[in-house]
């Protein structure tokens, strides 16, 4: 196989390490046109549907591609920003502070912070291919999925080794498996929510909705449910709450076979059949705003839940760019840079320089 060129090479330069902050992927407009190739691209990687190509590939191109794309699209719109889609957004946001904040705790690192998306733009190739264009020779891999998932995470790191396998010169690579129990992670939650309750008063049910997968991922050893459960656990003791006071529930099913249950939209018509008053939705799974959170949970959640007799509805925000949350992801990407701490001054640059120079560099 041929490998891409090398991007061009001084010596004397000094190598860099790359943070690159992984998040799922958005279209690039509400536009049925601008939807379906998102959805093509998404729904075609083996790790999401795990049904054989010949069997998956007609009805995602013949049914799927054609029926849901206008449908997303019309959702998309309904929260799209002025400055594009809610993830982006927030994911690009997160990155900057990301950077202020690491030049703080890590000032003496020659770091680059960037972002990249699995599905859509920018791309995974495109910043690996940037970040080593800047001299990185190390790059930290940050997936923004808080619950290890085979679908997620798993495919942000397919995408990546597969990048790297075009590579003459491949850089050291570090991932971020996860961070469902971090204490930062919860602290940042629960402070969230509890900043939430002091402005808008307590729900009467505080429901923590997690993004679902198939049930029989977990019979097949995926860790999500688990870590899912456990990050809810550890939130609701933050937050003192008992048993009654708080429900797990995953969403955005799609297809039909069985995913993890209980299933949110059920559970909110069951709160709102039983009477509960008041119910607070928060998206633990999630650290930006997006589709699945201000969408299917804010508006079509809300009518669920009113439509079965609740009375109040709240949809917490994610953690957007809480400054909390920003320095727990700093704390999380210091703790996985350990080891790389390799300055190198000035002098040290110019000697390796004149070194090679004598040895016949051109450069």
């Amino acid at each position: 196989m041929s490998f891409e060129p090398e991007p061009a090479f001084s010596h004397g330069t000094e190598a860099r390490i790359g943070v690159l902050l992984i998040n799922l992927g958005t279209p690039e407009a509400p536009t049925a046109a601008a939807v379906r190739a998102y959805l093509k691209e998404f729904l075609s990687d083996p790790r999401v549907v795990e049904i054989p190509r010949l069997a998956w590939w007609p009805i995602l191109h013949c049914f799927v591609l054609p029926t849901r794309s206008k449908a997303s699209a019309g959702r998309y719109a309904q929260i799209w920003m002025s400055e594009g889609a809610p993830l982006k957004v927030h994911t690009e946001r997160q990155a900057k502070l990301l950077r202020g904040y690491l030049g703080e705790r890590a000032g003496r690192l020659p770091l680059l912070v960037d972002y990249a998306m699995r599905y859509g733009s920018p791309s995974i190739p495109e910043k690996l291919r940037e970040l080593k264009g800047h001299r990185c020779d190390r790059i930290l891999l940050v997936p923004l999925y808080p619950q290890y998932s085979a679908s997620a995470t798993a495919s942000a790191f397919d995408a990546v080794f597969r990048c790297l396998r075009e590579m003459r010169d491949v850089p050291g690579i570090r991932t971020v498996r996860h961070f469902h129990d971090h204490p930062g992670y919860i602290a940042a939650l629960a402070q969230s929510v509890r900043d939430y309750w002091v402005r808008n008063g307590r729900p009467d049910v505080l429901l923590m909705s997690f993004h679902g997968v198939p049930r029989a991922t977990l019979a097949k050893g995926d860790p999500y449910h688990c870590e899912c459960q456990k990050s809810a656990r550890l939130l609701a003791e933050a937050l003192s709450l008992k048993p009654g006071q708080y429900r797990v529930a995953f969403q955005s099913r799609f297809g039909r076979a069985q995913w993890l249950k209980p299933y949110s939209a059920q559970v909110l018509g069951e709160l709102g059949r039983q009477g509960i008053g008041r119910v607070d939705v928060i998206c633990p799974g999630f650290v930006s705003d997006c589709l699945e959170t201000l969408e299917e949970i804010g508006i079509e959640g809300k009518a669920t839940f009113l439509k079965a007799g609740g009375r109040e509805f709240h949809a917490i925000p994610c953690l957007n760019e809480r400054d909390d949350w920003i320095h727990a992801l700093t704390e999380i990407v210091v703790s996985h840079l350990l080891g790389w701490d390799i300055a190198t001054s000035h002098e040290e640059l110019e000697m390796s320089r004149l070194r090679a120079l004598a040895m016949g560099a051109k450069s």
